[in-house]
C-alpha cells in the first residue's frame, strides 16, 4: 500500500543535509581551505622573510645578498609551493585509488605537519633552505587536496546537490584566502617576530581535520566500485542520506559497477586516458578549463592590487585592510555561485564568468592607460575593476572547474582526469608566477592583454563544446558530449543481473536494514561474487 511510497528516501531530509554538510566542512577545512590559506599567508611577512634570508646569508659568508640575488631566493620560496602542488597533483590519483578518498585526505596532513616543523625551527637552525622545503611540502598537501577533495564530494553527494557540494571546495578556498589575509594583519600574526607562527598556523586546520574526518563515511561510490564492498557502501550511503539508501542512486552505482566489470575496466593512468578516443572530448574540456583557471590572471590581479590602491591615494599602512576586501569579494562570489549552480547550471557560470572577466580586463587596461596620462578618477575605476574581476572569477571559473572531472568521467577514469587537470593547473600557476613580472616590464599598461586573450578564447571554446551537466547522469553527460562533437555511438542501456536487482529490492523502499539483509540464506556466496 502506501508504505512503500512513504518509505522512499527523502533527498532533502535534514539528517542527510546535516551529515553531508559536516562531512564537507571536515574534509574542506584541511583540504582546499589550506590551498587558499597558504597562498594568502605568505604575502604579509614577505619583507620580514627577505630580511631573515639576507641576515642568515651574511652570518654564514660575511657578505649580504644584492637585490637580484635576494629576489631569486624569494622566487625559489614562492615557486616551491607550485612545484610541490604539481607533485601533489601527480600523487593524488594513485593515493585516491589505493587508499580511498577520505584516507588520502587524512594521510595528506603528514606533508603539512612536516612543513610546520621546518618553519618553526628554521630561525633556530638559521636556515632559509628549510623554508623552501617547507613550502614545497605545503604545496604537496595543497596539490593532493585540490584533486581528491572535489572527487570525494562529487562521489558522496546526491545528484541534485552534486554541483553545490562540489562547489563548496571553491568556497573554502576563498575562505582560506580571506582568513589568511585577516590573520596576516600586523595586529595579529603579521608582525616581524611572529612570521614563523603565521606560516605554521596552517597546522591548526590540519589538526581539526585529523580529529573530525575519521568519524565520517568514505565515498560510497569508491567503496562499491573500486573496493567491491557492498555492505560498506550501503552503510556509507545510508549515513550520508539520513539512514536510507536511495534506490535510484544505488541502482546507478550498480549499473556503473556492472559496466566496469563487463569491460574489465580498472583505474586508468593519464597515458591510457590520453589514448582513449572515446574520452578525448571530455579530456580536452578539462584540460582547457584547468589551464584557463590559472592563466586567466586572477592571481595577478591580487598581485597588482597593492599598486592600484597606492595609486588611488590609500595610505600604505591602510592597504592591508583594503586588500582584505579582495579576499572578501571572492568569498562572497563563491557563496553566491554555490547558491546559483543548481539553478543556472555549470555551463552558464563558466562561460558567463570568463565573458565578464574579458569585459573587466578591457576596462582595466583602458583605465591604466588613462591613469598614466593623469586623467582624474582613473585609479578609482582601476580599483573597481580589481574587485569586479575577482567577483567574476569567484562566480564561475573558481568553483565549476573543480567539479567537471567528477561529473564527466567514470570511476575508472576520474583519478587520472584529476591528475591531468591538477598538473596543468599547477604548471600554469607556476608559469604565471614566474612570467608575470617580465610581462609587466615588457608590456607596461598593456600587461593584462594576454589574460584577456585567455578569457575570450575560454569563453568561446567552452560555449561551443561544453554541454550542461546539471542534474544529469554520467551516461546522459557522455551522450551530450558525443552529440556536441558529432559522434554517433550506440549506447545500450546497461541491464542489471536479475539476482542483483532482486536482492537490492530495486523499485521498492530501500532502507539500510533491507539492503544489508540477506533474503535468501543461501544467497551469501552468490552476492559476494556478483557485487
Amino acid at each position: 500500500m502506501n508504505s512503500t511510497h512513504s518509505n522512499e528516501p527523502n533527498e532533502t531530509s535534514k539528517p542527510s543535509s546535516r551529515t553531508l554538510a559536516l562531512t564537507v566542512c571536515s574534509a574542506a577545512i584541511g583540504g582546499t581551505f589550506q590551498y587558499g590559506y597558504n597562498i594568502s599567508i605568505i604575502n604579509a611577512p614577505t619583507s620580514y622573510i627577505q630580511v631573515f634570508i639576507n641576515d642568515t646569508y651574511m652570518e654564514r659568508w660575511g657578505i649580504g645578498l644584492d637585490t637580484s640575488q635576494l629576489t631569486l631566493v624569494w622566487t625559489f620560496i614562492v615557486s616551491a609551493f607550485s612545484l610541490g602542488g604539481l607533485l601533489g597533483a601527480l600523487l593524488a590519483g594513485p593515493l585516491a585509488v589505493h587508499s580511498g578518498r577520505k584516507n588520502s585526505l587524512l594521510l595528506n596532513n603528514s606533508f603539512l605537519f612536516a612543513g610546520t616543523v621546518l618553519v618553526l625551527t628554521c630561525r633556530l637552525a638559521k636556515s632559509f633552505e628549510m623554508l623552501i622545503i617547507a613550502r614545497f611540502l605545503v604545496g604537496i598537501n595543497a596539490g593532493v587536496s585540490m584533486n581528491i577533495q572535489p572527487m570525494y564530494f562529487g562521489e558522496s553527494a546526491p545528484k541534485h546537490l552534486r554541483g553545490a557540494v562540489a562547489f563548496s571546495s571553491a568556497v573554502f578556498t576563498a575562505f582560506g584566502i580571506f582568513l589568511g589575509q585577516v590573520v596576516g594583519l600586523t595586529e595579529l600574526l603579521g608582525a616581524e617576530p611572529l612570521w614563523p607562527y603565521l606560516l605554521a598556523s596552517n597546522a591548526l586546520p590540519g589538526l581539526i581535520q585529523l580529529l573530525t574526518l575519521p568519524w565520517f563515511p568514505e565515498s560510497p561510490r569508491y567503496l562499491l566500485i573500486d573496493r567491491g564492498d557492498r555492505e560498506a557502501c550501503v552503510r556509507a550511503l545510508g549515513r550520508l542520506r539520513g539512514g536510507e539508501a536511495p534506490v535510484a542512486e544505488l541502482k546507478e552505482m550498480l549499473q556503473e559497477q556492472q559496466q566496469q566489470k563487463s569491460t574489465s575496466a580498472s583505474a586508468m593512468t593519464p597515458w591510457s586516458l590520453f589514448k582513449n578516443r572515446g574520452l578525448r572530448s571530455q579530456l580536452r574540456t578539462v584540460m582547457a578549463t584547468s589551464s584557463a583557471m590559472m592563466l586567466c590572471g586572477n592571481d595577478s590581479f591580487y598581485f597588482y592590487a597593492s599598486y592600484i590602491f597606492l595609486a588611488a591615494g590609500i595610505p600604505p599602512e591602510k592597504i592591508q585592510y583594503i586588500t582584505i576586501g579582495t579576499g572578501a569579494s571572492e568569498l562572497t562570489a563563491s557563496i553566491l555561485s554555490n547558491l546559483l549552480i543548481e539553478r543556472v547550471g555549470r555551463r552558464v557560470l563558466l562561460v558567463g564568468g570568463y565573458s565578464l572577466m574579458s569585459c573587466w580586463t578591457v576596462v582595466f587596461t583602458v583605465s591604466l592607460i588613462l591613469q598614466s596620462r593623469g586623467v582624474a578618477g582613473m585609479p578609482y575605476l582601476s580599483m573597481a575593476c580589481v574587485f569586479t574581476y575577482i567577483l567574476s572569477f569567484g562566480l564561475g571559473p573558481a568553483g565549476v572547474t573543480g567539479i567537471l572531472p567528477a561529473e564527466i568521467f567514470d570511476q575508472a577514469a576520474r583519478p587520472a582526469a584529476y591528475m591531468v587537470a591538477g598538473s596543468l593547473m599547477w604548471i600554469s600557476l607556476f608559469l604565471v608566477g614566474m612570467l608575470f613580472p617580465f610581462i609587466v616590464n615588457s608590456l607596461g599598461n598593456f600587461c593584462f592583454l594576454p589574460f584577456l586573450a585567455v578569457c575570450v578564447v575560454s569563453a568561446i571554446f567552452l560555449g561551443l563544446t561544453l554541454p550542461e551537466t546539471k542534474g544529469k547522469t554520467l551516461a546522459e553527460i557522455t551522450a551530450e558530449f558525443d552529440r556536441k562533437n558529432g559522434v554517433e555511438k550506440e549506447r545500450p542501456d546497461m541491464q542489471m543481473d536479475k539476482p542483483i536487482a532482486e536482492d537490492y529490492q530495486l523499485g521498492k523502499a530501500c532502507s539500510f536494514t533491507a539492503l544489508t539483509e540477506d533474503r535468501d540464506p543461501h544467497s551469501t556466496s552468490r552476492l559476494g561474487t556478483e557485487i
